[in-house]
């Protein structure tokens, strides 16, 4: 491909697709958990067995883990070590309360780089922070 080609690709959203275990936990998490809404949906047997979830501007795409005869009947390993999703938002101090208020396990936000932090790791093990810039002092955890 030319670089002139190249230029012409213009990527304008990178969207991950996430394994799962139980696509049912997933859902509550995602959708009544942390306000996801469900917009797109693969239901080949009458169970969804694929989505396409959207909070604000941002997405992904679960999938339940099936085993095949091209994988094994469970997933290997720790799912996404060293793997982190950031989720940049208008206020992360406000999503903390509101997925706290959700019954949601939810780590205390503190400033990292210049932005409040709020971290949570999925049921399968996925890890999700959710980001809105501050300027209060770099290390401050939340008080609130």
């Amino acid at each position: 491909m030319s670089t002139q080609a190249m230029t012409e690709v213009r990527t304008k959203q990178l969207v991950p697709l996430l394994m799962v275990r139980s696509m049912d936990t997933s859902l509550r998490f995602y959708v009544e958990g942390l306000g996801f809404k469900l917009t797109n949906k693969w239901t080949p047997d009458g169970k969804i067995r694929w989505c396409w979830l959207e909070h604000g501007s941002a997405a992904l795409m679960l999938q339940e883990w099936v085993a095949n005869d091209r994988r094994p009947a469970e997933l290997k390993g720790k799912v996404g070590e060293g793997v982190g999703f950031y989720f940049i938002c208008e206020d992360a101090l406000a999503f903390y309360h509101a997925v706290k208020d959700r019954g949601v396990e939810v780590n205390r936000p503190f400033v990292g780089n210049n932005m409040w932090v709020a971290s949570l790791d999925d049921p399968d093990g996925w890890s999700l922070h959710f980001e809105s810039p501050t300027d209060v002092a770099e290390d401050t955890d939340y008080d609130g």
